[in-house]
């Protein structure tokens, strides 16, 4: 009896394997298409970000995936002095503590405020997906201390790798709750498929160029 289920499952777990290794092959080549395409744009944006603010161009947020931690790259978008304003103000970190996200920020810099808003400070997270860290398409990255709002769903969060883009930055983007993310990305999880993928990737321009709910 056992031997007819995994015959049974074997299929569909050959098909499933299939999909995934496809999913790799697509990161890949996006990833590599999308830095040589930007070559020529990124020295420019760091330029910008050393003008406004000197000090690092690069970002390197600390975040845990299918490997473990890593850091995810990002272009630069607070003042050098970002971790001691947050430090310093009671109230902002009530309110990032709830979400992880501050609206109206007052440490991000002007150009920083347009990376965010035109989703060009993610960019360099290319690098990650090429590396194998990240997905083009994936649920939210976290942080190691953002683990327990996941609860239970934290092991099936870390199954997959986090995605440059996903469902709830093409749905909601900014306007969800920490509970509609969480509940968006265990929904993209159980529910993938490259054609899921597909849809996510050709709706992310729009919801950029949109730029509803983001900050």
């Amino acid at each position: 009896m056992a031997t007819e289920l995994t015959e049974a499952r074997s299929p569909l777990a050959s098909r499933r394997a299939i999909a995934l290794t496809a999913k790799r092959v697509i990161d890949i080549a996006g990833s590599v298409l999308g830095l040589v395409l930007l070559a020529p744009v990124l020295p420019i944006v760091a330029l910008l970000i050393k003008l406004e603010d000197a000090g690092p161009v690069i970002y390197r947020r600390r975040v845990v995936g299918q490997q473990g931690e890593f850091d995810a790259f990002k272009f630069r978008s607070m003042c050098r002095l970002a971790d001691e304003i947050l430090d310093s103000d009671t109230t902002l970190m009530r309110e990032f503590a709830r979400s992880y996200k501050l609206v109206n920020d007052p440490r991000v810099t002007r150009i920083g405020r347009l990376l965010r808003t035109t989703s060009i400070d993610e960019l360099p997270q290319l690098v990650n997906v090429l590396l194998g860290q990240m997905s083009l398409v994936g649920p939210r990255m976290i942080t190691k201390a953002e683990l327990p709002k996941y609860g239970v769903s934290s092991r099936t969060l870390l199954s997959v790798r986090p995605g440059m883009t996903g469902y709830w930055q093409t749905e909601r983007r900014q306007k969800a709750s920490y509970e509609e993310r969480v509940q968006m990305d265990m929904y993209y999880i159980r529910n993938w498929s490259l054609f899921f993928d597909l849809k996510i990737l050709l709706k992310t321009p729009w919801a950029v160029i949109k730029a509803e709910g983001a900050y």
